[in-house]
């Protein structure tokens, strides 16, 4: 089954529970602040998470910042539910991993 693109109200409500992101260029992206020693970690545990959704962002690595996006590519590059689920799941590991939203 492919996925279905949100629509913009369905995106607006989801991200008032995704603090940090945004949309940008169509996708929905966010950048975390984080100690450089605990960057290897972040990502690994960002890596597992995508291989075990089969769902995977595009990652930044850059000093102490790491950024994602996500949109849905069965859904023709669009902003699906699998984006805001994995979004969530994203944030979720930054802040365990003690990053934080950069400010925007």
């Amino acid at each position: 089954m492919a996925a279905t693109p949100l629509t913009a109200a369905e995106l607006d409500h989801a991200l008032t529970g995704l603090p940090g992101w945004t949309v940008e260029d169509g996708r929905l992206t966010a950048t975390f602040k984080a100690e450089r020693a605990n960057v290897p970690a972040l990502y690994a545990a960002v890596a597992a998470a995508e291989d075990e959704a089969n769902h995977h962002a595009e990652v930044r690595i850059l000093y102490g910042t790491v950024g994602f996006a996500l949109s849905t590519h069965d859904a023709g590059d669009a902003i699906t539910a699998l984006d805001t689920a994995m979004a969530a799941r994203l944030t979720a590991l930054a802040t365990g991993h003690g990053a934080r939203p950069a400010a925007g």
